[in-house]
This record gives structure tokens, C-alpha cells and sequence, in this order.
């Protein structure tokens, strides 16, 4: 009895090169993206009712208990980095007091910051 040989069947594609172009996007990504280090203090900003998208500048924090950081400095240091880098935004807390604001600014325009702005957020 003779039997019949089934039919061939088409080679299968082979999937290592899409997996191949994964990986090179992949780590194409990861070799291109910037990561921005986390921030120095928890803050909320406030609300405004304008949302106008601001320059990417150095960002000073103050927190609602009155304290400064500038990237992984504190304090008074903090102003005198920020001076020196150009910090241009200040990220403050909206239950931070007045006065404090008021202190951070004068702080930061005796140490020769003129262009301030305040980072907040739509309602």
C-alpha cells in the first residue's frame, strides 16, 4: 500500500527580526530620553485661571512649611544655587504663607534674580 506524502508546507517567517527591531528601538529610546531627577520638596502649586505653557527653566521649591530646595540643596545654600544656575520659576506650594513668597522673592532679587516667574496650574 502506497501511502501519500502530505504537501509542504511554506516555511514559516521567522520573527527574530522584528524582535531584533524591537530591541534597537528600544534601546534607541532609552539612550535618547532625558530623565529629570524627582523634586527636592512635595509641592502643590496654585491655581490660576490663565494656562499659558512656560519656559523650561530652573525651578526653585518652596514648601508649604516655608522651606527652600533648589535641586538637592536646602536652604539658604538653596538661593545662592539658584542665583548661580539662573532659576528663572518658582515652584511654591499653594498653602505656603504670603510671607514666605515674599522672603523667597526678595532673597532671590537681592542675589540678582529679575525674571521670576510663579509655576501654577489650571483650575
Amino acid at each position: 500500500m502506497k501511502l501519500a506524502t502530505p504537501p509542504k508546507e511554506p516555511p514559516r517567517e521567522s520573527i527574530v527580526p522584528m524582535i531584533n527591531v524591537v530591541f534597537l528601538l528600544l534601546i534607541f529610546f532609552l539612550m535618547t530620553a532625558t530623565l529629570t531627577p524627582p523634586e527636592p520638596l512635595q509641592v502643590e502649586p496654585a491655581r490660576s485661571d490663565t494656562a499659558e505653557p512656560g519656559e523650561a527653566k530652573p525651578v526653585i521649591f518652596l514648601n508649604r512649611d516655608g522651606e527652600i530646595a533648589f535641586r538637592d540643596v536646602r536652604g539658604d545654600a538653596a538661593i545662592a544655587a539658584a542665583a548661580a544656575e539662573g532659576a528663572g520659576l518658582i515652584r511654591a506650594d499653594a498653602a505656603a504663607p504670603a510671607q514666605a513668597v515674599a522672603r523667597l522673592l526678595g532673597a532671590l532679587q537681592a542675589a540678582g534674580l529679575s525674571d521670576l516667574s510663579l509655576v501654577t496650574v489650571p483650575r
